[in-house]
């Protein structure tokens, strides 16, 4: 939350801009908007949609407000419970569609999992000196070796995911297929990024992350299992109505 973020934020380069940290936001503004968005969105998506995705919503508030936010000052372990909050938001998606966490749920959300490591760990490794100015404990700063090994390692676990869909029954086998091409560039810019270490192979790498998921979900979707009931009612549907 950045309202606890002011004093860290102030001395990076990255974020010094920001409105809380200018002064065009008061504390009390910031806290108040919070709490005005947050009470009334989690009982919206409770009352309104289902229980279980109103449960969702408001752990991931505290998951963010409670434990993300204080841990990056204090452990590396920050970067995995962000990595849970970033993957939470469309397992929601899922479950306000279903009302319950099917396997294609927690599919969905290890794929938004896994990513981020890629993504984040590419992005803050040159921005390292930024996150030690302002005192963040990050893999880029307290252990570069590990950064660029987790980044690998979670790129890697993205050819694994896909071709756990259409086990799980959630897609057909022509999505690891042509996901394949994808998953091994960002896989190999991942180890490019880990012999290299360099901010050109982490600005590659980067840069990847950010088309590679939404293709990888646009794949996903296209080569999505219909069930044997949604087949019968898109049957009837097309079918004319007998005279």
């Amino acid at each position: 939350m950045r309202y606890f973020e002011v004093p860290f934020d102030s001395n990076m380069n990255r974020t010094k801009n920001r409105p809380l940290v200018r002064g065009q936001i008061s504390p009390l503004h910031a806290v108040s908007f919070a709490l005005a968005c947050g009470i009334p969105g989690v009982a919206l998506l409770t009352l309104a949609v289902n229980p279980l995705t109103g449960f969702l919503g408001a752990l991931n508030i505290f998951l963010y407000t409670c434990c993300y936010t204080p841990l990056k000052r204090l452990s590396i372990v920050n970067t995995w419970v962000g990595a849970v909050v970033g993957a939470i938001p469309p397992v929601m998606g899922w479950t306000a569609a279903t009302g319950s966490l099917e396997p294609g749920a927690l599919l969905l959300g290890s794929f938004l999992y896994c990513w981020q490591f890629p993504h984040f760990n590419a992005l803050s490794w040159n921005l390292r000196e930024d996150y030690s100015r302002g005192g963040y404990r990050m893999m880029s700063v307290t252990h570069p070796a590990m950064c660029k090994r987790v980044a690998l390692r979670h790129s890697l676990g993205l050819i694994a995911l896909s071709t756990l869909a259409p086990v799980l029954d959630v897609t057909t086998w022509t999505f690891p297929i042509i996901s394949l091409s994808i998953n091994l560039y960002i896989s190999y810019l991942a180890a490019r990024f880990y012999y290299k270490g360099d901010r050109n192979s982490a600005r590659k790498l980067f840069f990847c992350s950010l088309w590679h998921l939404p293709m990888l979900l646009l794949l996903a979707l296209t080569c999505k299992k219909y069930s044997r009931s949604q087949e019968d009612t898109a049957l009837l549907t097309l079918t004319p109505a007998a005279k």
